[in-house]
């Protein structure tokens, strides 16, 4: 991506992700686990729902897919900006595996017909109201069953009438633990990305099992 560092050490070609520009490097410096239990693994189908021009999309892919994509990962990105949209396409000309969507990431059926099965990774990054709800009817639509959601939630696009910066993110966990989901860790980006908390969440095998 344009303006970023790289270092390469033969064949090998090193890049800096910026936890101040990345949701997702932010949430595995901040992690209280093991930061390779919130990242997905090589080969891995992974959705990623406000793509934007794709900077942590790229570092997804790199992990997934690999050059060329000999690790036969696939990444799925959506975005409603028809700007940032092309910046996905052209990202995804020399990166076999990213799959660009123009469209509304609270649509299910805009995103179906493109990936090609549960997700093993998901993450939501989108500036709406009901965030949260959002993230816990995609999840349902497309995690796996061992899969591993993140939702990167922005106080400030909440309804302002939810109350303050903490009685918002206070709806969205009550919206998480009400669902089927698992609540694992809440990381606060404060420093990093201001008003932003991290749900990493799974689905609940026990109430599934009994469904």
């Amino acid at each position: 991506m344009r303006g970023e560092r790289r270092k390469k050490e033969g064949r090998i070609e090193w890049r800096l992700w910026n936890p101040t520009k990345s949701k997702v490097a932010a949430s595995i410096l901040r992690t209280k686990q093991d930061p390779r239990e919130i990242i997905p693994n090589p080969g891995s189908t992974c959705l990623y729902l406000g793509a934007s021009g794709g900077g942590t999309v790229s570092h997804i892919h790199d992990i997934v897919c690999g050059s060329g994509n000999h690790l036969s990962g696939q990444v799925v990105a959506v975005e409603i900006s028809p700007r940032m949209t092309r910046d996905l396409a052209s990202l995804s000309v020399n990166r076999s595996g990213l799959i660009p969507i123009m469209g509304d990431a609270r649509k299910t059926e805009v995103i179906a017909p493109f990936i090609r099965s549960k997700a093993d990774w998901i993450h939501q990054d989108l500036s709406i109201t009901d965030q949260a709800e959002t993230f816990v009817n995609s999840i349902m639509h497309f995690l796996s069953d061992d899969g591993i959601g993140l939702l990167s939630l922005k106080a400030a696009s909440e309804r302002y009438f939810d109350g303050d910066v903490d009685s918002r993110f206070m709806k969205a966990e009550e919206v998480i633990t009400s669902s089927e989901l698992d609540l694992i860790e809440r990381i606060d980006l404060r420093g990093l990305e201001e008003q932003h908390v991290v749900y990493i969440c799974k689905l609940n095998q026990r109430i599934r099992g009994h469904n």
